[in-house]
């Protein structure tokens, strides 16, 4: 008698994103000649449907991706979503800088330096955002 099993991993990030993984490999386990086993360990994982979840609400990347913009003085029809890099944008420090001031005064905020510094992408500064707001309440 074959019994066939499966092993799953789930992965989590900071955004919520989940990740689940399934492995499936052969093997075979005797239990002194009474019963065998056999073990299926297979990688399930499905082309091009990964969808990745940000804590943040559209409505905070919106306002931070505007600021970004006015920040950087980039055109109207340059795109700015949850995933892009400050750096990307060709912000270097001092803009990173005075994007994090601009994101302080619209939000009536806070940001701690060592906090503020690890900002890299909109996503993360949403998330900041809508975190320090939190504990105000």
């Amino acid at each position: 008698m074959a019994t066939q099993f499966s092993a799953s991993v789930s992965l989590q990030t900071s955004c919520l994103a989940t990740t689940r993984i399934s492995f499936q490999k052969p093997a075979l386990i005797s239990n002194h000649g009474k019963t065998n086993l056999s073990f299926n360990l297979r990688r399930s994982i499905p082309s091009r449907r990964l969808s990745v979840s940000c804590a943040a609400k559209q409505e905070t990347i919106e306002k931070v991706s505007a600021i970004v913009k006015k920040q950087l003085s980039l055109t109207p029809d340059k795109k700015v979503v949850a995933e892009t890099k400050f750096a990307d944008l060709g912000a270097d420090s001092l803009d990173t800088v005075e994007i994090v001031m601009g994101l302080e005064e619209e939000f009536n905020i806070q940001m701690a330096e060592e906090k503020a510094q690890k900002i890299a992408t909109v996503e993360q500064a949403a998330e900041l955002i809508e975190e320090l707001i939190n504990e105000k309440k």
